[in-house]
């Protein structure tokens, strides 16, 4: 039997899932961030952590490894794929000083005009010192990847659309190929589409088939929206992580940068949606982990709370409102934490609303139902409030795992393959 191997680098930690040939789970296994400093050392240490935690059982049948990443969480590497500086994360806002420039060659609204995207990062980061070194741009998801297969430059189209590679037309538009950049952009391939079997020297380490295959990856929340279970246009999946993801699966493609939205190419249809900086991160500066699940309870869900919050760590938000210099809004603050808590998890569920609708205001199909993934889910207090507010059914994903996703990408692309 061929086991398939799903690794999810997400906001709050990396994941990996281990399912068989009927996408049954056989092995889990997950490493939380704690403080980082050196993000690169981080993950290659968790890559390794996650592959030894699979018991040799597993490693010995497992055919097929897929990872995802954090959207346009980015790195420039030398010609061997050692890093030259520091990793820009998912939601670095720095890319801003790059748009007013780049407003004058990409297309209105387009994807890459965002403070975050890949493609502004990118021009921000040529500027530093070490950008003499680098030869390849590489996404986190495609050089976690790259330290199992061993090539470079390759990367998959969930990846790179805030790179500004067309998903539709399959390839680099010419106003991108116009622009002077210094590093090799990565060869983009469709999702779960088999690279390359382990490198040798991983597979006798690790006790993996010398045949295993790695296949390009894809993002986390479209991973979430994988496992999820949603199929059809309409069905949405809203990620409850330390962001907040909405992905809305629609016969129309909806781009639109000035509100954070892009559409990912799934199959035939479109995935729809943005990302906003509230969430989970949020509820975890002012709770523990105790505090929520019992302040949850207590909460009166006869009643609706009356705070109004913008919810936020740091000032800039994404979606559905993109502006980085965004105010988080956090007051009044009640005297009695679980009011506090209400108007927090309120406030989100508006903010959530407010997403679907610009989605469906700007062409998507109607909502018709929720998913929901991430650590969030499990919280039932606060899918009472959300449904209270959506207005349509909401449920559990199927898996709530993003890893889960991947796994299955895995498998769909070698059998595909085959």
């Amino acid at each position: 039997m061929t086991f398939y191997l799903g690794i999810d680098f997400g906001t709050s930690g990396a994941r990996g899932v281990v399912i068989d040939e009927e996408a049954r789970i056989v092995s889990q296994m997950r490493h939380p961030w704690a403080l980082v400093t050196d993000w690169v050392n981080c993950w290659e240490k968790t890559l390794w952590s996650l592959l030894e935690a699979i018991s040799e059982e597993w490693r010995r049948e497992i055919g097929a490894i897929a990872i995802d990443g954090t959207s346009s969480t980015i790195l420039l590497t030398d010609a061997a794929g050692q890093p030259v500086d520091t990793p820009l994360l998912y939601n670095d806002t720095r890319g801003s000083l790059m748009l007013k420039d780049l407003s004058h060659i990409a297309p209105p609204n387009h994807t890459v005009l965002s403070a975050t995207s890949s493609l502004t990062k990118l021009l921000w980061m040529q500027q530093l010192p070490t950008a003499s070194q680098a030869r390849y741009l590489l996404h986190q998801a495609d050089w976690l990847a790259s330290l199992l297969h061993g090539k470079l430059g390759i990367s998959d189209y969930h990846n790179a659309l805030k790179l500004g590679y067309d998903v539709e037309k399959l390839q680099y538009p010419e106003w991108l190929k116009k622009l002077p950049i210094q590093v090799h952009l990565p060869q983009v391939l469709a999702p779960g589409t088999p690279i390359a079997e382990l490198r040798p020297e991983i597979a006798a380490r690790f006790g993996f088939r010398r045949n295993c295959l790695v296949c390009a990856g894809t993002t986390d929340s479209i991973a979430a929206f994988l496992a999820s279970g949603a199929k059809l246009p309409g069905e949405a999946v809203t990620s409850l992580g330390s962001t907040l993801v909405l992905k809305l699966l629609s016969r129309t493609r909806v781009e639109d940068s000035q509100y954070g939205i892009y559409s990912h190419k799934l199959g035939d249809l479109w995935l729809t949606g943005g990302a906003s900086n509230t969430g989970g991160a949020v509820l975890k500066k002012f709770f523990s982990n105790d505090e929520l699940i019992n302040l949850s309870r207590e909460i009166d869900l006869s009643k609706e709370s009356e705070l109004d919050y913008y919810p936020l760590l740091k000032e800039g938000d994404r979606f559905p409102i993109n502006d980085p210099h965004l105010p988080p809004r956090l007051e009044p603050r009640p005297d009695h934490p679980r009011e506090f808590l209400h108007g927090l998890l309120a406030s989100m569920a508006k903010i959530e609303v407010r997403g679907y609708e610009l989605l469906q205001q700007l062409g998507s199909d109607k909502l018709i139902r929720v998913y929901t993934a991430g650590g969030g889910a499990a919280n039932s207090t606060w899918t009472v409030i959300r449904e209270r507010y959506l207005k349509v059914p909401t449920f559990s994903s199927v898996n709530t795992e993003a890893a889960y996703g991947t796994a299955l990408l895995a498998m769909r692309g070698i059998r595909k393959e085959n």
